[in-house]
């Protein structure tokens, strides 16, 4: 038996030719790949309906450990994403985050391109 090469196939006529979907690398390059990573999508999606949650409330909704939020929170914050104060509540430290105008932009520009790859997707 001999294999066909995928260079011998051809379209029969029943086969209707498929909508032009944009090409995965273009959508790539326009996703921000900080935000795209799943904790840090939580971190930034919780924040934007709140106005700051605390260290402890952002690991008990994402059900993470400490060092999870903890690494992801700081990428977030060094890109300018998130403000991080840290106060004391008696003798209990308090790390408190909250969204900033560059994060909430950089969501809103987010689910813009996700949404555009849906609606491509579900037109395809």
């Amino acid at each position: 038996m001999v294999a066909k090469s995928s260079a011998a196939y051809r379209a029969t006529p029943e086969e209707k030719p498929r909508k032009s979907v944009p090409a995965p690398e273009s959508t790539a390059v326009s996703l921000d790949r900080l935000i795209h990573e799943r904790t840090r999508l939580g971190i930034i999606s919780a924040l934007a309906v709140n106005d700051s949650l605390t260290f402890n409330e952002l690991k008990q909704l994402l059900g993470a450990t400490d060092g999870n939020v903890s690494v992801h929170a700081r990428k977030l914050e060094d890109a300018g994403y998130v403000s991080c104060t840290k106060s004391f509540a008696g003798r209990l430290p308090k790390t408190e985050y909250r969204l900033t105008a560059s994060g909430r932009r950089a969501l809103e520009k987010y689910l813009g391109h996700m949404e555009a790859l849906i609606r491509a997707t579900r037109e395809g």
